[in-house]
């Protein structure tokens, strides 16, 4: 096939851009460049969107032989991913921008200019295995990627093409290292890429302004302190609340909610978190059948989250998910991406926004 390889500057990438090749594969590697400014992007390991990044595209696209170029997808990233980025969080919730990178440019307007331009499929280093265009989670469940490739439907995934869902990342790294590939020992990406010194807090605050509000306590009202923004806060969070006084019962307190129109921070003990009902909007089914019937699952809300199992309920406004253990810290703006357990791996059924949740 006419592949084109989405080459990130890592070894990741770099390894799968060389296994489409080595498969037989016609492959162009192609660079995003997601920044108006690059230089305002991470260093090193702290991002995946900087200079050095697609020079070290480049050397590897040199090292397997085959064609590189760069793309200019500054602005369409900044209007898909930073901007929704930051309404989300002057909304009140908590955004996934990796997941919304991967269904906005890699796996919409990267792969919409690859077919117009006559290839046939886009290959990418994510951890995840695709069996007949079946999403099924990597054999390294510790980089499993499976939950940011989950709002992909089975259009888009039956022109994608992930190499390394059968492997580990040490192996990974070894195969870079065999093919001479200078990115081999490079450190992972982390964080948010677009926030150049890691202050989200700060970026936040310079986007959406300043504004003082109320801490108060889910029990009595009671005010426990004030803050600059609830943009800093997400459900679930315990430390840096900056509280001014205790609780009355002198417990810790926890995030329970974001109120955007008061500008009011809740919080409440921990058993508070607890909630057993997910509801979630816009739902993807990425196995490619919607289920009418309800579906014993396994449903992951965050994206290094533990799972719990489930019974998925499709409903007129998206899904339902009932859990069997309460799950703590469910934010609304992540993603519910809902699992079938099987024999060779699990299987992405279906994802959605998470909206709200609730305890029986």
């Amino acid at each position: 096939m006419k592949v084109l390889a989405a080459m990130s500057g890592g070894v990741d990438s770099a390894v799968a851009a060389a296994f489409a090749a080595e498969a037989g594969h016609d492959v162009t590697g192609v660079h995003l460049a997601l920044s108006r400014n690059p230089q305002t992007y991470r260093t090193g390991a702290r991002g995946c969107c900087t200079l050095e990044d697609s020079r070290d595209a480049r050397r590897a696209a040199d090292v397997i032989g085959i064609p590189f170029y760069v793309w200019d997808m500054a602005e369409r990233f900044h209007e898909d991913v930073v901007d929704d980025f930051v309404a989300e969080y002057a909304a009140g919730r908590t955004p996934n921008p990796c997941l919304r990178c991967n269904e906005k440019i890699k796996f919409a307007a990267v792969l919409d200019r690859a077919v117009a331009l006559g290839f046939d499929a886009v290959v990418t280093g994510h951890h995840a295995r695709l069996d007949e265009g079946v999403l099924r989670r990597s054999v390294d469940i510790g980089k499993d990627q499976s939950y940011v490739l989950a709002v992909l439907n089975r259009d888009q995934l039956s022109r994608a093409m992930f190499p390394l869902g059968g492997i580990t990342k040490e192996q990974v790294r070894e195969e870079a290292a065999k093919r001479g590939l200078g990115v081999a020992d490079k450190p992972d990406s982390h964080d948010i890429c677009f926030i150049a010194d890691g202050d989200t807090k700060g970026f936040l605050a310079e986007r959406i302004g300043a504004k003082t509000g109320d801490i108060v306590d889910s029990a009595t009202g009671e005010v426990l302190g004030s803050h600059d923004g609830a943009f800093a806060y997400t459900v679930g969070q315990r430390h840096g609340l900056g509280l001014t006084r205790p609780a009355a019962d002198g417990r810790p307190r926890y995030v329970l909610s974001i109120t955007p129109v008061s500008n009011t921070v809740t919080v409440g003990p921990r058993e508070e978190l607890e909630v057993t009902v997910v509801h979630a909007d816009k739902p993807v089914w990425t196995s490619g059948t919607a289920r009418t019937e309800p579906v014993e699952c396994v449903v992951q809300l965050r994206a290094h989250g533990e799972t719990h199992a489930a019974v998925l309920v499709a409903t007129e406004d998206g899904l339902t998910a009932h859990l069997r253990t309460p799950a703590r810290g469910v934010a609304a703006g992540q993603a519910l991406v809902a699992y079938l357990p099987d024999a060779d791996g699990d299987i992405v059924l279906a994802s959605a926004t998470i909206s709200g949740s609730a305890r029986d």
